[in-house]
């Protein structure tokens, strides 16, 4: 077994280790000059926590709600795909872990098992991932699939109306399985122009004209809320509120769409103040510590997304470096509360 990691971060250089060069910079790569990919974790840098002390901080509990559903932290498991390329046991792992933390995992639609699988394995508060295809017919039978299996929650990503250009992937000849939820709906077995599979797949399938009217379409298609993910600017927050958004996440898609895009916590303010309080907005990019999380739920964020650190997790050690991976983050995200004096991270200062 690999040796203990300490914090998150050691546990990139162990599935560096493990995984082949080819799945590693899959997992770990940005867009471009992947300038994007670095800032989502400088940003935070830059934000200093000025602590209270002599404050009674005895009594922390981090645990929140999320759409009404009790989580145990303010932490849940960011949509990734293809978990399978990290570890045999794939999403199946992923949903233990989540489950035995009690916490939500948002289920990509490009997962390695099928979505009723992932279901079946465990019992848990679990959303789905949608992107929406060319054959909307498509999207239309995942979303129903996935509320005939008991998710609570459509994760609508839209900053995908094209794949953003990976050039680690487009070197490595990324080569991707079957996506197991599509199928008998479309083929991934694509034939790439000299480069990424999944840049083939994606440019084959993915609809680009993809706009705000399409939201009151897949809202009448499922009784589940819908969250719109990929949201940067106070003029889309402001949309999603009036096209009856559920939730709002705050992402840049963990940089691997627009490079020079900017980090997700340096706008997480201006989109939480454009929303004025009437649904929740959450976070996700860069978080790689516990004083990360609080910085974002000071902000405004009622909770965050981790995507990365979660697959690090899985290639190292399996479902056990996924608890280990949520539970390093929650024990963080707790002692900067005490040493903070500030038990309600919203009562935070920052500069």
């Amino acid at each position: 077994m690999a040796a203990e990691a300490v914090n998150v971060k050691e546990f990139q250089e162990l599935a560096r280790q493990v995984l082949p060069k080819m799945h590693y910079d899959f997992y770990a790569g940005g867009a471009e000059d992947q300038y994007t990919l670095k800032e989502n974790e400088e940003a935070f840098k830059r934000i200093i926590i000025q602590p209270r002390v002599l404050v009674d901080v005895s009594g922390i509990d981090p645990s929140t709600t999320v759409l009404g559903f009790n989580i145990s932290m303010p932490i849940m498991i960011a949509p990734t795909s293809m978990h399978k390329l990290a570890n045999p046991e794939g999403e199946l792992a992923t949903a233990r872990a989540a489950a035995t933390c009690n916490t939500i995992m948002v289920l990509s639609s490009s997962s390695t098992y099928r979505l009723e699988e992932v279901a079946a394995c465990c019992n848990a508060v679990r959303f789905f991932q949608l992107f929406m295809y060319k054959k909307r017919d498509v999207s239309a039978k995942l979303v129903q699939r996935a509320e005939s299996s008991g998710y609570k929650a459509i994760v609508l990503t839209a900053d995908t109306p094209r794949l953003g250009r990976r050039e680690a992937d487009i070197k490595n000849k990324l080569i991707v399985p079957e996506f197991e939820n599509l199928k008998g709906l479309l083929s991934t077995n694509v034939v790439p122009d000299g480069g990424s599979s999944l840049a083939a797949y994606a440019k084959e399938t993915q609809d680009a004209s993809l706009s705000w009217e399409d939201i009151a379409w897949l809202k009448s298609i499922t009784n589940m809320p819908i969250l719109i993910k990929g949201i940067l600017t106070h003029e889309d927050a402001t949309r999603a509120v009036e096209v009856g958004a559920a939730g709002i996440i705050v992402s840049n898609h963990g940089a691997r769409q627009l490079d020079y895009s900017p980090s997700t916590i340096s706008v997480l303010e201006e989109v939480v103040h454009a929303t004025g309080g009437k649904l929740p907005v959450f976070l996700d990019g860069g978080i790689r510590r516990g004083t990360d999380i609080f910085k974002a739920l000071a902000l405004g964020a009622k909770a965050v997304l981790v995507g990365r650190p979660v697959i690090y997790g899985l290639a190292a050690m399996g479902e056990y470096g996924v608890k280990r991976v949520l539970e390093l983050l929650k024990n963080e995200f707790e002692l900067t509360m005490a040493l903070a004096g500030l038990p309600n991270p919203k009562d935070a200062y920052l500069h």
